[in-house]
């Protein structure tokens, strides 16, 4: 069992996060989710006040356990925050929990600028309002979106029929011969199996929400250990 109390903190109607990430992150296996409570639609900014109470209410029964680590997948708040916005609500569980919190917006850029690419083709199931704020955030951070594909989904239900067979091929249909890289945005959207194969079709570097946030949160632990031995 691992020493390290990981917090997964996801929208309610996430099935995908939790099971992928334990299986790309092994050291934080046990995973304890919190679920934050959303519309059953698409968020919208108008949601975000109350989606940030929701996010700090959902963390509430675990503060004794005291995580040292927080996982913040909220993926669509994030973007429709923009980079100010997802920062606040960052600053905000870290102040509530007294982990390190890592998010999966923020995961995204921090991928990407390690990849050393400077624009994206995109693959979201989200509608323009979200996919708006998605280019926004990444331009911010100097990336561009190259491409973008969406399922366009409407509601909850519609996003959790998405296969990852579906996001593969969408993920194909996406990348273009000039793209730098190919990034799938939602952490519901299954990928733990298609992306070894999406690399190896079109030979860029291939991420998606839940890797990007797997791979920031083993960095934030390597961080915190080379911090202790110092």
């Amino acid at each position: 069992m691992s020493s390290r109390r990981a917090l997964l903190v996801v929208p309610e109607n996430n099935t995908t996060m939790a099971p992928e990430l334990s299986a790309l992150c092994p050291q934080f296996v046990p995973l304890v989710v919190a679920l934050v409570q959303r519309p059953a639609r698409t968020l919208t900014r108008a949601d975000l006040p109350a989606y940030a109470e929701s996010t700090l209410a959902a963390v509430e029964p675990f503060l004794a356990t005291a995580p040292n680590l927080v996982f913040y997948g909220c993926t669509a708040a994030g973007f429709l925050g923009g980079p100010d916005g997802n920062a606040a609500m960052v600053a905000k569980l870290a102040a509530r929990t007294g982990g390190t919190v890592v998010s999966t917006a923020g995961a995204m850029v921090d991928v990407l600028r390690h990849e050393g690419v400077t624009s994206a083709a995109v693959v979201t199931p989200y509608l323009p309002a979200v996919n708006e704020g998605l280019r926004g955030y990444l331009a911010a951070s100097g990336i561009a979106v190259e491409t973008l594909e969406s399922f366009l989904c409407a509601t909850t239900a519609e996003l959790g029929r998405i296969t990852s067979e579906q996001v593969r091929d969408l993920a194909l249909r996406t990348a273009t011969p000039g793209s730098e890289a190919l990034f799938i945005a939602c952490s519901q959207l299954p990928t733990l199996g298609i992306l070894d194969d999406l690399r190896a079709r079109l030979g860029i570097p291939v991420w998606s929400s839940i890797a990007a946030t797997a791979w920031a949160g083993t960095r934030a632990l390597a961080t915190e250990q080379t911090a202790a031995v110092a």
